[in-house]
């Protein structure tokens, strides 16, 4: 449990004992809040607790059971230091992990960020948005891995599309939704499910339900004439005498114009989550999102050097409908939902229960100008749809000897996709698409583990998880630019199953209280894209195999109260995505373009410098590169390195954060190292002040944020049109946003209730 002082942000840590009690002790006269969180529980607030001089207070706070993997976790060490870092490992740390804080999110994060902003600061990881600050679709890189080599989650519920296990940063989950991230470098345990366990996994935590009512209304404005206009609602504990129930909802509308000329942006999204308390042991939850997004964003999403250099770092689309970059040839409109029913029970003697049934939607149309004419044909209407609907299943037991975990994920999934060619300034489609297919995916894992309490310190956990996936396409006949005619048929059926077997290892040593170590070997893979059938007649001679990756890692995790560290030693050996040749017969043969190692070094450290003053940083020493040639992979930093100042003191929250990203290069197809990346680095502050303690108004808060302080105009990728490293005119090339503020306004209610 953690108290702080409400009126100077002064906070004290403490452990229970085992019967659920704790004291601090030393606490001056004044008004307190207390946090307590416990294993499997969700967490619970009580605040306005009032303080005399040399006075004690007997503090009751009940805690309903919680969802797993629902909130950021809580060391029973006490470390302030801990308390204020933005993003750290814990000391039940099983492999290199960081679990970024709703304080991060909440004060040191533009209003408009998307995930991947929010996973910025953490070792190695870099993401550009160059429309600004979650104002598009971007990437996250780390450690040689690409978007698509690793999973993404909400609340431990994978969500990737269907042809490819690719992420929107602008759909299904933007900021308003997040509390916390739990962000894996590493393929994690057999328990760890999902379609792309290769690279890590990032788990998006949703926001708790809060025990008390607060309303909250806000008011955003921004650089590149960004507005938001948002509405928060935690209802608190209701519903007749025990008061079983809790709910909280989002809605919020954003608009902007984009950084990037006639880039511009519209969302409207909402989510709402309830918690009802079904007995003392047993919590069901239900969860729903709703986005709706509207979008000038281009297909390429990316100027030429020729148009940067005549027209400025900020062009991209035209206001011409004589050029093929007119903004009115090249627009979105996406849709996407995302529900959850969960349930979470401790049955006794040991036994939990956890169970997650969900579905959710992803409906993107998009129309888009391709090439450099217009004509009757030059034009794109695509479509890329998709629904699922799955379950999450996971038991577990718990001894004094250790605990046994199995259980199984399920999930079916249907795609609509096709491209269509059209005529940009009537929008009438051709008779015959570029392509059109319709497919099912059958996913399942089921999965075993042990972790064995070997000593009091030590623990060794070891187990297999099974990937089992099964998908059954129908093709339809189209222009011949992918399957062609089949021969008269108006479509062509086929069915590919893809196998797998994931065993983990790892072990964990507690040298003291405050201090564990830890080695892990963990194995993931990754199937193949749809687009492997994308051949002639839908014919491919040789069906590819899931690539897969062996990933070794040892790290250490030590706090005191004024000071954390943590550290990991990484190696993973991994395959490549596919790519084709045409055999004798004319029929395409996928193959694994060689294998690739990445190693190196990352750490992260908070330090309580000062009353209120703290001091973050991390950095990291890697190395990928393609086994057989010795090249670097696409998008990966050499090193990277992370500074942060924060200050936090009477409802004060000011920080300063500093992103070095080192030198790398991009590919050009087949091309590696086709161009070097200089050095690039991003800036940004905040200022917030927040109306604390036990006010009606609790919750009003001022905050002021600049992104890009330095005005950096850096470019941080490139597309090079020629196959050699030399720079053309005609290369595609992304640079970081201008300078950019936010200013927010959010008016608080909290009323009182016996």
């Amino acid at each position: 449990m953690a108290v702080r002082n409400e009126s100077t942000g002064a906070a004290k840590a403490a452990a229970s004992g085992s019967d659920g009690r704790f004291v601090v002790s030393g606490l001056p006269s004044g008004s307190y809040s207390v946090d307590v969180f416990a294993p499997s529980f969700a967490g619970s607030r009580k605040s306005g607790i009032k303080l005399g001089q040399n006075a004690t207070e007997d503090v009751k706070i009940s805690l309903n059971v919680g969802e797993l993997s629902q909130s950021i976790t809580v060391e029973g060490t006490v470390s302030v230091a801990a308390e204020y870092s933005p993003s750290q490992n814990t000391l039940e740390a099983r492999s290199a992990k960081s679990e970024i804080s709703p304080e991060f999110i909440q004060n040191f994060a533009s209003p408009v960020a998307d995930f991947t902003e929010l996973l910025q600061m953490a070792p190695g990881t870099f993401s550009v948005n160059p429309n600004g600050v979650g104002l598009g679709d971007s990437k996250t890189f780390f450690r040689g891995f690409k978007d698509g080599l690793y999973t993404m989650a909400v609340d431990g519920i994978p969500f990737n599309d269907t042809n490819s296990p690719t992420h929107h940063s602008w759909a299904f989950f933007p900021s308003q939704f997040i509390a916390g991230v739990e962000f894996d470098r590493s393929p994690g345990t057999a328990a760890t499910v999902g379609p792309t366990n290769f690279g890590g996994s990032i788990n998006l935590l949703s926001r708790a339900v809060p025990y008390e009512m607060d309303i909250r209304g806000t008011a955003m404005y921004g650089s590149f004439n960004t507005r938001m206009l948002a509405l928060d609602f935690d209802s608190g504990n209701f519903g007749g005498k025990d008061k079983k129930s809790s709910l909280v909802i989002n809605l919020h509308q954003m608009l902007s114009d984009g950084y990037q000329t006639f880039n511009r942006q519209k969302r409207l999204a909402g989510f709402m989550k309830y918690q009802y308390r079904l007995t003392q042991r047993t919590t069901l939850t239900a969860f729903t999102g709703l986005v709706e997004l509207w979008t000038n964003t281009p297909n390429a999403n990316q100027p030429t050097r020729a148009a940067v250099a005549q027209f400025g770092d900020n062009y991209l689309m035209s206001e011409d409908p004589k050029r093929t970059d007119y903004y009115g040839y090249n627009f979105y409109h996406v849709q996407t939902d995302f529900n959850y029913i969960g349930l979470h029970s401790e049955l006794g003697r040991g036994w939990k229960l956890d169970n997650k049934t969900y579905t959710y939607r992803y409906w993107n149309k998009q129309n888009y100008q391709n090439g450099n004419t217009i004509s009757a044909t030059s034009g794109v209407d695509k479509l890329n749809g998709y629904r699922k609907v799955g379950d999450i299943l996971t038991v577990s037991h718990e001894t004094a000897h250790g605990i046994f975990r199995t259980g199984l994920w399920y999930e079916w999934a249907y795609t609509d996709r096709y491209q269509i060619p059209s005529d940009p300034r009537t929008w009438v489609n051709a008779p015959l698409s570029n392509f059109h297919e319709n497919f099912n995916t059958n996913s399942v894992q089921p999965f075993a583990e042990y972790e064995l309490k070997v000593t009091r310190k030590l623990s060794i956990a070891a187990g297999v998880k099974f990937s089992s996936y099964k998908m059954d396409l129908l093709q339809f006949a189209d222009n011949g630019k992918t399957v062609g005619n089949l021969g008269g048929q108006p479509w062509v059926k086929h069915d590919a199953t893809f196998n797998n077997v994931s065993p983990s290892f790892d072990m964990r040593y507690r040298v003291k209280s405050n201090w564990s170590v830890y080695g892990q070997f963990a194995t993931g893979s990754n199937i193949p894209p749809s687009s492997v059938f994308d051949t002639k007649n839908a014919a491919v001679a040789v069906l590819p195999k899931p690539t897969s990756v062996k990933t070794y890692q040892a790290g250490s995790v030590l706090k005191y109260n004024r000071f954390t560290l943590d550290t990991a030693f990484y190696y993973s050996h991994f395959q490549n995505p596919y790519s084709s040749t045409l055999d004798s017969s004319g029929e395409s043969v996928f193959y694994q373009t060689g294998p690739s190692n990445t190693k190196g070094l990352e750490a992260e450290s908070s330090i309580l410098i000062a009353k209120g003053f703290s001091l973050y940083l991390n950095g990291t020493i890697g190395r990928a590169r393609y086994q057989n040639t010795g090249l670097y992979v696409a998008n990966s930093p050499q090193n990277t390195e992370t500074i942060g100042l924060t200050y936090r003191y009477k409802g004060w929250d000011v920080g300063y954060f500093n992103k070095r990203v080192g030198p790398m290069f991009n590919d050009n197809g087949a091309v590696n190292q086709a161009a070097a990346i200089d050095p690039f680095q991003v800036s940004n502050l905040f200022l917030n002040y927040t109306v604390r303690g036990d006010s009606f108004m609790r919750g009003t808060k001022i905050r002021f944020g600049v992104n890009n302080l330095m005005d950096k105009h850096s470019i941080v990728g490139v597309s090079p049109a020629l196959a050699s490293s030399a720079t053309s005119p005609n290369d595609l090339i992304t640079l970081l946003p201008a300078r950019s503020f936010t200013i927010q306004m959010t008016f608080g209610y909290a009323p009182k209730f016996n």
